[in-house]
């Protein structure tokens, strides 16, 4: 009997020490798990242009950070901006010029630009036919499906139309009343519209179809453009620069995981991003963004690129006057981040 007692309690001290290890691992866990700082980043759309953000998530950039990540899509830099003044997201990833439109509106909260991500357009012009030899001057007389007015790809696409001698109200017609996200389907069910202007991976989708073809980029055309960026209320700036300053680290190393891999390599990690289309049309994109260096080397917002912004938004009567770079930009989280 002595001897069962002996077992039975030799037996309980081997179970209670064996637990013990997974009891401590489960408590650290739920302990790290708890350190993490929500966040709630709303992006513009949900795009392969936006790369280095989903390396930075897929790879776990923004975890290893300290951060618990919400990613919303807002469909529009309207809404996005919308999003960020209630306060529904901490952080927006849209083009520069929303937080332009906020401030000249009296936005009493500025929302301030701290990281630029793409530094070309990220849209293509598809035609119907081949255009092997295709010129701006070919859209003279032509109805193409454009952007919303005031958005960064409309204002773009003017842009490129007015440096090459077109005048985009007299010289075409630029269909301005379809959502961007509804402008592909448009295309092939309507055959009134010449040329459309297309995200990916809508103009890979028109191609493989056979229902157009990319005929040129806009990003090459227009040259180097902030095109989009993040930003933030001044209020959530001052209150959260740790937040601010480790979001920014994350999206760096997603900068440079892009800079340092192939157009292969990124796919195959952003993939999961993108579970509905395979993996060699997410290949052929991502290609296509690397290969007009699409993303910079890092996330500073250059006076130079601001004010080349505020340039397109006066070409296209949006801008009633100009504001300042030390209004709506700050370098200081993006250059922390570079010097890692």
């Amino acid at each position: 009997m002595k001897n069962k007692k002996w077992i039975s309690l030799a037996a309980a001290v081997v179970l209670a020490v064996t637990a013990l290890p997974m009891g401590v691992f489960a408590a650290k866990k739920d302990s790290t798990e708890e350190k993490l700082t929500k966040v709630t980043l709303n992006e513009v759309a949900h795009s392969i242009f936006y790369a280095p953000q989903y390396v930075a998530i897929e790879e776990g950039y923004f975890k290893d950070e300290g951060l618990d990540l919400t990613l919303v899509t807002g469909f529009g830099a309207d809404k996005t901006m919308t999003a960020v003044i209630s306060g529904e997201a901490d952080i927006g990833f849209m083009g520069a010029e929303a937080s332009v439109y906020a401030y000249q509106e009296g936005a009493t909260d500025a929302v301030v630009n701290f990281a630029q991500l793409t530094q070309r357009a990220g849209n293509f012009l598809v035609a119907r036919e081949e255009m092997p030899d295709f010129k701006w001057e070919d859209l003279k007389d032509k109805k193409v499906l454009g952007g919303r007015k005031g958005g960064m790809p409309e204002m773009v696409f003017e842009y490129i139309l007015r440096k090459n001698g077109l005048d985009p109200q007299k010289d075409l017609t630029i269909d301005q009343s379809i959502d961007f996200g509804y402008t592909a389907a448009a295309f092939t069910g309507d055959t009134s519209a010449d040329f459309t202007v297309e995200f990916e991976p809508s103009a890979t989708a028109l191609e493989k179809e056979g229902a157009g073809y990319v005929v040129a980029s806009l990003g090459v055309d227009s040259g180097y453009v902030p095109y989009t960026s993040y930003s933030a209320k001044t209020s959530y700036m001052d209150k959260n620069p740790e937040i601010i300053q480790k979001f920014t680290n994350a999206l760096q190393k997603g900068m440079e995981y892009v800079q340092s891999h192939t157009p292969e390599e990124i796919a195959e990690v952003i993939a999961p991003q993108f579970a509905e289309t395979d993996l060699d049309t997410v290949t052929a994109i991502v290609k296509r963004y690397y290969d007009q260096d699409t993303w910079k080397s890092n996330l500073i917002f250059e006076k130079e690129s601001f004010e080349l912004l505020e340039d397109i938004l006066e070409d296209s009567g949006e801008l009633s006057e100009r504001v300042s770079y030390e209004d709506l930009v700050t370098i200081k989280y993006a250059r922390e981040a570079a010097e890692k």
